[in-house]
């Protein structure tokens, strides 16, 4: 019989965790799809002329959460999905939402790849934090279910009958409602479909990639201890392919950070469904206990308000569907 074992490792030997700079909250201007692109600069127009009065109280109620006398450190971002779907180039895109934005008095700090959000650098964000999923098993059961990382699918509750197969002959079950584990009264059960098999390999789902793009935004992510995506500056000239472009890229050198302690993402009405999902997806990824200290204890340093759970870090408006209209 073999007695435990010890494995001893130099402190100096584990990777150092990076430490992001941090704004004190991050927005997102918007996050449009390759038709909202089809009305040109005039539909962008429309689209941030909608939002510039939520961007202004937002900005108004950071100052509040920051202090009196503090001075409040918000960056701006946008999300462009190039994952699903290559359209255009960075330039000719990237050149219009600035200009658009511009016309209504927004300034653009970053602008993102969603396709950044899949691989960035060589590091591949999605899958860091697929396998920082833990599943949450209902309440009275055993937790013996499939991974997500084996299904695909993650759930805020038990799922509903009839998702497992019966025997030809078995009597048929009573009807059994699904559950959310943590309901209020009555459930609002979810099920999230992360990833699908695709020609390439996994295919991931746009309420998993956007669940990656908060992370991002909140400075969670590392691989190795080194910070994942880190915004590179434009230079004097735009890229002319995504392929080129970098994951995060800093249009503005005077921006504040990219990562910040809260998010805001103003979006149209129809991304309500994605961003339940995200929800789902962020109360259970397992975040580096050293990156999540790292933040708390900055944040009580500088006596900003943040909540414990990731999901409470992140706020939304969502609007009107301008790009689409005629």
């Amino acid at each position: 019989m073999t007695g435990p074992q010890a494995t001893f490792q130099e402190r100096s030997a584990r990777p150092r965790v990076e430490r992001v700079p941090l704004a004190h909250v991050s927005i997102e201007l918007g996050h449009l799809y390759r038709e909202d692109y089809a009305g040109g600069i005039e539909q962008l127009r429309r689209h941030f002329g909608e939002i510039r009065p939520w961007v202004a109280a937002a900005r108004e109620r950071v100052a509040a959460l920051a202090g009196p006398g503090k001075r409040p450190r918000i960056s701006t971002c946008f999300l462009i999905d190039d994952y699903f779907t290559a359209f255009s180039s960075p330039d000719e895109v990237i050149g219009s939402l600035v200009e658009a934005a511009g016309d209504n008095g927004l300034t653009i700090d970053y602008v993102a790849r969603e396709a950044g959000c899949a691989e960035a650098g060589g590091v591949r964000p999605a899958e860091l934090v697929l396998d920082r999923l833990v599943a949450d098993p209902p309440p009275g059961t055993d937790g013996v279910l499939p991974p997500p990382q084996e299904t695909g699918w993650l759930t805020n509750g038990d799922r509903p009958p009839g998702s497992s197969a019966q025997p030809a002959m078995a009597r048929r079950p009573a009807w059994q409602p699904p559950t959310e584990n943590a309901k209020n009264r009555h459930s609002i059960y979810l099920a999230v479909e992360i990833f699908s098999a695709g020609p390439d390999g996994r295919q991931w789902s746009c309420p998993f990639l956007a669940a990656v793009w908060q992370l991002l935004r909140l400075g969670m992510l590392r691989y190795q201890g080194r910070a994942v995506a880190a915004p590179e500056p434009a230079g004097e000239r735009l890229p002319t392919s995504w392929a080129t472009m970098p994951a995060v890229l800093r249009l503005n050198p005077d921006a504040q950070p990219f990562s910040a302690y809260r998010t805001l993402s103003v979006l149209a009405r129809r991304f309500q469904n994605i961003e339940a999902a995200v929800g789902v997806v962020l109360s259970q990824v397992a975040v580096d206990e050293e990156v999540r200290r790292q933040v708390r204890d900055r944040a009580a340093d500088e006596g900003f308000a943040l909540p414990d759970e990731l999901v409470q870090r992140i706020s939304y408006v969502f609007d009107g569907d301008t790009t689409r209209m005629r």
